[in-house]
């Protein structure tokens, strides 16, 4: 299973005379996880509604596999949506049925496999979300996170191409969501399936995604790699990423402007970005993610489109990967570094730094190895003793809730407000028009 692409171009959806976004251009790139976020009512879970075709836009398309979703026939688009999981944000179980059952559903409604089959299979999806052994529990006799996991192994049974959260971390605590966010990782490494992730939560926007999108006053304010929204200097991301009040979003999303400047005039000088987190990588035991490689050559080529203070992210990240090696990308950053060169019958220059290199001899004897100033060999660093072959299981207490129901995904309410004002503002998009309103 490999992920594929997804080319959003010009969507615009509305629910009568309310808009809730225009003109979106984004393309998921296969196999990599990608994030949106947003503040609440700007039509995120809007927007994965009408990619599976359970919303029908007013204009644009949907590309996949060369068939565009929005005008294709009710047969090809019921095809197409088994190239989709999805993880709704309360899971979505069917509050009667066991976990196993639940799980089992979409194989039984549309495939023809044998109970034996799915029997193996629903094994399998539940083995990688850490519920083995919980067939027989009822969804209301297990905690919320439980819930979600069991939901996450239903959208990957029918080995999904794309895979679509809606606020996954939602009604989890941190430790939870943490723990959500590697299992995230590590089954983007074992299926290279196409993620698209909602959420409103600033540690997985900040650890978990290859790219992330915007989207703010009814626009996709910006969407590209990870490191163009983690170092943007605008005032409504800097607002969004330290979860502050002062800045251009407010309750009903966005603000009057005289509002917007009195409040930052009164808070006076404010903090700038957090400080940029490293990405998570998989756990041991598990395969390295495919999409890492391929978004690195895809960087590479569009590096100089993005704004400087990406680029020398990105440059720091790949430099501190591999061993601090960039691996001979046209983005490394040209050090100067001081060599000692030891010649056969030559003594060690006087002054040198403690970095030895492989020198060819010019008199056709072996080559030498340069010796550090100190004199001394520098000492084989030691093998790693973290095991290879452990996948840290998730675990968690049962949490009874028998009073809860589980019911279907719900839609994200108030996805816009009709009389809102428009305003303008000064993101770069990255996937999106350059130049249209955000």
């Amino acid at each position: 299973m490999t992920g594929v692409e997804v080319k959003v171009e010009g969507l615009s959806k509305s629910f009568g005379r309310a808009n809730i976004w225009s003109d979106v251009t984004l393309t998921l790139p296969p196999g990599e996880v990608s994030v949106l976020l947003g503040p609440s009512g700007t039509g995120k879970s809007v927007f994965l509604k009408t990619l599976i075709g359970l919303l029908k836009p007013e204009q644009g398309s949907i590309v996949i596999h060369d068939t565009d979703l929005v005008k294709c026939s009710e047969s090809r688009l019921y095809d197409l949506r088994k190239l989709f999981g999805v993880l709704f944000q309360d899971g979505a179980l069917f509050g009667s049925m066991n976990l196993y059952d639940n799980i089992a559903f979409p194989l039984r409604e549309h495939t023809k496999k044998s109970e034996t089959q799915i029997r193996d299979i629903v094994a399998e999806k539940m083995d990688m979300v850490g519920l083995a052994g919980d067939e027989g529990k009822l969804p209301g006799e297990i905690s919320g996170g439980m819930r979600k996991r069991a939901g996450l192994a239903r959208a990957l049974v029918l080995d999904p191409e794309i895979i679509l959260f809606d606020e996954p971390d939602s009604g989890l605590d941190p430790v939870r969501t943490a723990y959500l966010n590697q299992l995230i990782i590590d089954l983007n490494a074992q299926t290279d399936s196409t993620f698209l992730i909602v959420t409103h939560d600033i540690n997985t926007a900040q650890t978990v995604p290859d790219n992330i999108g915007m989207l703010y006053r009814k626009h996709l304010a910006m969407f590209g790699p990870r490191e163009v929204l983690l170092t943007s200097d605008d005032p409504v991301v800097a607002q969004f990423l330290n979860g502050r009040r002062q800045g251009p979003i407010g309750m009903s999303e966005e603000k009057d402007t005289a509002q917007a400047e009195r409040e930052m005039a009164e808070a006076g000088e404010l903090d700038g970005l957090p400080e940029m987190k490293d990405q998570l990588e998989t756990s041991p035991g598990m395969p390295d993610r495919a999409a890492v490689h391929r978004r690195r050559e895809r960087v590479e080529g569009m590096m100089h489109e993005l704004p400087q203070a990406a680029q020398d992210a990105i440059r720091r990240s790949y430099a501190n990967s591999d061993g601090g090696d960039a691996g001979g990308s046209p983005w490394a950053e040209n050090r100067e570094r001081e060599q000692v060169t030891v010649v056969a019958g030559s003594a060690p220059a006087p002054e040198a730094s403690e970095q030895t290199d492989v020198v060819p001899a010019t008199d056709g004897s072996a080559p030498t190895e340069a010796v550090p100033a100190s004199g001394q060999a520098e000492p084989a660093a030691a093998d790693d003793e973290r095991p290879t072959d452990v996948h840290p299981r998730i675990t968690e207490e049962v949490a009874p809730d028998r009073g809860q129901e589980s019911g279907g995904g719900k839609a994200e309410g108030g996805a816009a407000e009709g009389g809102a004002a428009e305003g303008r503002h000064s993101f770069r998009l990255f996937g999106g028009r350059k130049g249209q309103d955000s």
